[in-house]
């Protein structure tokens, strides 16, 4: 599961609860079909034909990524609303071209991927940034590790933490379960070369741990540096930095991590982030 899946799942738990007819419809064998089974949720196999039959003209459907804004595109769709969650530009091409105009509707995940749209030259008036929410987490129950998350994806930069960690004479822990991760961490390193928003350091965020994240547009949007937690330049001399001035100044590291739960209680809840999806659809 990465961070579109658990927003996915998130908001389809957030819609029923709130009295909104909502099914999932997702890969079979898929991580994301199969947490939703677990939460005994309302959810079905992905397929051209399911979307075909779920295209009704009452229905707004909501596709979460490429593919399935493809297969909505291809069943004609008459309500469709897509989430756009990276921040690369949109291709050109003439398939392109026609499934973005399809849309009635783009939810961007931040004010970074808004602007990719408008550039791409989708009318502003037909996108809306609505934020990846996150579940605040309990704070740590110990602080002794600097977590980071464990990916096989070179734009998340592990080589890059495992050079600074080297040269700055820091240990990290490595993870692909945060939630469990966050359980002992006293830091946060979150490094990537393109993001849409950086979920991964709201979730640590919501927990007080204090973070140091890439200086990258969409991470500026969502950590504000010395306030909320640590931008840094991708190089492993500055985040080594970033790391033992945390790990020097706890009254610092505790500052930040304070701030940025607040930040998130504010801006990026998952309660906020169903609300703002619905009131989008109640838009169309």
């Amino acid at each position: 599961m990465r961070g579109g899946q658990w927003q996915a799942l998130g908001l389809h738990e957030g819609l029923l609860a709130r009295g909104v007819e909502s099914l999932l419809l997702a890969h079979a064998g898929s991580p994301l079909l199969q947490a939703a089974r677990e939460r005994s949720l309302p959810v079905a196999a992905f397929s051209l034909r399911r979307v075909w039959r779920e295209s009704g003209p009452n229905t707004i459907l909501h596709a979460h990524d490429a593919a399935s804004h493809t297969m909505a595109a291809l069943a004609g769709a008459r309500r469709l609303v897509v989430s756009r969650r990276v921040a690369f530009p949109v291709k050109q091409g003439l398939l392109s071209h026609w499934k973005y105009a399809r849309a009635c509707l783009f939810l961007a995940v931040s004010e970074v991927v808004r602007e990719e749209l408008i550039r791409a030259g989708i009318p502003p008036e037909r996108i809306r940034v609505v934020y990846d929410g996150v579940t605040p987490l309990p704070p740590p129950t110990v602080r002794r590790d600097i977590a980071a998350l464990e990916s096989g994806d070179p734009g998340k930069c592990n080589s890059l933490l495992r050079e600074a960690a080297a040269s700055g004479g820091f240990s990290v822990t490595f993870s692909r379960d945060l939630p469990a991760a966050f359980q002992s961490a006293k830091l946060f390193l979150y490094l990537s070369r393109a993001e849409g928003l950086g979920s991964a350091a709201l979730l640590a965020m919501s927990a007080g741990i204090p973070v140091v994240v890439s200086r990258i547009p969409a991470l500026a949007e969502v950590v504000e540096d010395g306030k909320t937690g640590l931008l840094v330049d991708n190089e492993a001399s500055a985040v080594a930095a970033a790391v033992n001035l945390l790990l020097a100044d706890g009254a610092l590291a505790a500052r930040l991590g304070q701030a940025g739960r607040a930040s998130v209680e504010a801006r990026f809840r998952m309660d906020q982030m169903v609300e703002n999806t619905l009131a989008a659809y109640q838009s169309l």
